[in-house]
This record gives C-alpha cells, structure tokens and sequence, in this order.
C-alpha cells in the first residue's frame, strides 16, 4: 500500500509543490486558518479540517500543526495525513509539532514494518524539539521555556516561564499548586501563591487565567473585583465565562451581586447556541432560555436577540481555549 509510506520528502512536497499548485490568494489562506482555529478551539473539529487544509497546504506551518491535531482527534490516532501535516510543520521549525511527532510511538508504517528509510524516529524529532525550544528559551522566549517544561519535566522550566511572563504558564503552575503540588506548611500559603499566579495570568490575557482568579476571589468573598474579571473572560470569548456570566445576570439576588438584567443575559446564553461540536454548553444554554424567557415579553426577547448579534460582532469568537498540546 505505497500511498500510506511517510517520508521528509513527502512532507517537504506538502511543503514545497502544493503551495504552488494551490492558487488561493494569501488573504483568503489567511482568513481560512483564522477560521479553522477558531472551529477547532470550538471544537467542531471536523468541520475546521476543510478550512485549515487550504492554509496548511499553501505552506502555513501552524495550520500544518492544528490539520495534523484536527485529524489525530478525529481518528483518535495520529493517520498519514496527519503525520504529513505534522512533519511539514515541523520541517519549518514548529516545535508544537516536533513535539507532537516526539510522541508518537505507534506510527501505522511501524505496525506494518514499512516505513520508509528516511524516517526519522521519535527520538530524533524529540531531540530537534528539545534544541529548538532550548535555543528560544535561553534568549529569553517564556512560551518556549513552557515548552522545555513540557519535554522534560522539569519544573524549574515551567516555573521560570511563568516568571517571565507567559500567562498560559502561570495558569499551569497555579493549577498544579490548587490541587495539591509541592509543600506549604499552611493552607493559607498555598492559597496565596495561587491567587498571586492566576492573577498575573488573568493580566496577562488568558481567559482561563481569570476564571481561576474568579474562583479565587469567590473564596475571599471579594465579589466586585469577582465580578470584573468573570465579566472580562467573557467579553473574551470563553465560552464557559459567557454561560457563568450571563446566568448569573437573570437572577434576583445573584449570588455574587451581579445585576438583574434577563434580557442581556438571554443574549450571552443565546449565542452559546453555536457551540455544537461537543462541550456540553449548547445543551445548557437549551435548558436555561426557556427559564429565562419566562421573565421577558416578546419585545424583551427581540431585544436580547438584537444584542446578541451585536456582541457577537464585537467580541471575539466564542472558544473553550483548549491546551494547544
């Protein structure tokens, strides 16, 4: 079965010939990756493959990397077209994807006992990525000292990425501490610590970040300040922050002290109705409206269905932010 034989040169032609042979403009390739992402941090994985393609075969190495994502979560494995799109990327310097071919142990050639020679194994691309990351992060790069963290294990990489900065990594490292890493003598230090980092994170823009600061501040009753930050993870386009906010808004007492205000939250729940890729919010936000609905007369509910267009065209995309490894 020859067309399933995987080789550097199959993935330079991925590289190389298809960008000629594709004739898109760049902004359209572009905005074909902008959407692809998009679905696929929603989610709707299969429907983000078609857009994602077209970048990805016009030589973008990031969409390179989520097509090879997109399509191992649809398998459940990693296929020869993903393993294509993932060397592509990889040859380009993307070190998400050296990574990811890093681990990957059970390629269909091996169960076969046909790949070809110019193979490279796991333990080559893990060395790559490693070399890669490590050049980055010894000038300074967080993102790519999380990455090292991520090849190694070793804490002091994640640790000094935090410190520099990079807000997914001090989700992570908070994360690890609330749910019981390393040793504090009182509860109460514990606590700290991780309040200290999902804040930094929450400033530093990931939206996860500030729900795990909101969670914080719930558990030192300081409300308002709980109430900014669930507010700016859902102008973010969480998707979990939306729900949480706009259920919050349709009732009387919130119990954070939120404002009553049915027919906004009626919007925010309303467009949680795109979300039917999986996650479960489209079948909260189901459950939810009628209730809501119930306080509203039908001007209100034309009103809030007019305000959801209009925060859906001034806001982000709704996204759950998944890990991008």
């Amino acid at each position: 079965m020859p067309h399933i034989k995987l080789s550097l040169c199959a993935a330079l032609t991925f590289v190389v010939v298809s960008s000629h042979a594709f004739s898109a403009p760049a902004q359209q390739q572009s905005q074909e990756k902008e959407k692809g992402i998009i679905l696929y941090n929603q989610f709707k994985t299969d429907v983000a493959i078609t857009h994602l393609k077209i970048a990805a075969e016009a030589g973008d190495h990031e969409a390179q990397y989520y097509l090879g994502e997109a399509l191992r979560k649809v398998k459940g494995y990693i296929t020869p077209e993903a393993q294509s799109a993932y060397e592509a990327s990889a040859l380009q310097g993307d070190i998400y994807s050296m990574i990811r071919l890093s681990g990957s142990k059970n390629d269909l050639c091996v169960t076969m006992k046909n790949c070809p020679e110019d193979r490279k194994e796991p333990s080559e691309w893990r060395k790559m990525a490693l070399e890669a990351a490590e050049k980055e992060a010894h000038k300074g790069n967080a993102e790519a000292m999380y990455l090292m963290f991520r090849l190694t294990g070793e804490d002091k990489w994640l640790e000094q990425s935090a410190e520099k900065g990079y807000a997914f990594a001090q989700y992570y490292l908070a994360t690890g501490y609330r749910d019981g890493k390393g040793f504090y003598l009182l509860p109460s230090s514990r606590a700290e610590v991780v309040e200290r980092l999902m804040k930094a994170s929450a400033e530093g823009g990931y939206p996860l970040g500030m729900m795990g600061y909101v969670e914080a501040l719930a558990y030192k009753k300081d409300f308002e300040t709980l109430r900014f930050w669930n507010e700016k993870a859902a102008e973010a386009g969480y998707a979990s922050a939306v729900f949480g906010y706009g259920s919050y808004l349709s009732k009387t007492p919130s119990e954070f002290g939120f404002p009553y205000d049915p027919v906004k939250s009626y919007a925010l729940i309303s467009t949680l109705l795109e979300l039917d890729g999986g996650g479960g919010l489209q079948e909260y936000a189901n459950d939810i409206l009628p209730e809501i609905a119930e306080k509203l007369t039908p001007e209100q509910i034309e009103q809030a269905k007019q305000l959801s267009k209009e925060w859906k065209a001034t806001h982000p995309p709704l996204s759950y932010f998944p890990d991008k490894l």
